[in-house]
């Protein structure tokens, strides 16, 4: 695996830290979560997706898509905690916030497990 230079593993490192803070500050219902959230996500996928693997391994393969995955799934998260921030679609208050508000949590939820399976797999596969 291509290695971070010390600038984006800084950025790698406070994208990780932002994503906790703003599901964090989600719990309060804080205004301004969906956008720590959302900031920090975006610096942790891309930085995530600089590192390639040019390797032959297949599991190696497999596990970086699996990870590549989750990140998408990060931003996905992002984007559903913007939308249970507001009504855009006009449906009633209760029935938005309980579809909306749950979905962003499950997401987050499979984002994270998968990421966790695929980082601890990728470092003994690596080894």
């Amino acid at each position: 695996m291509r290695q971070l230079n010390s600038l984006q593993n800084t950025i790698f490192i406070m994208g990780g830290l932002l994503m906790v803070c703003g599901a964090g500050m989600s719990l309060f219902r804080l205004g301004l979560a969906p956008y720590v959230y959302a900031v920090g996500a975006l610096a942790f996928a891309s930085m995530q997706m600089l590192q390639r693997y040019d390797g032959p391994s297949l599991t190696v393969r497999r596990l970086r898509r699996i990870m590549l995955l989750s990140d998408v799934l990060f931003i996905v998260a992002a984007v559903l905690m913007f939308a249970s921030q507001g009504n855009p679609l006009g449906i009633d208050h209760i029935t938005y916030v309980t579809y909306i508000y749950q979905k962003w949590v499950v997401v987050l939820l499979i984002a994270a497990v998968l990421q966790l399976y695929s980082s601890h797999r990728l470092g003994s596969e690596l080894q």
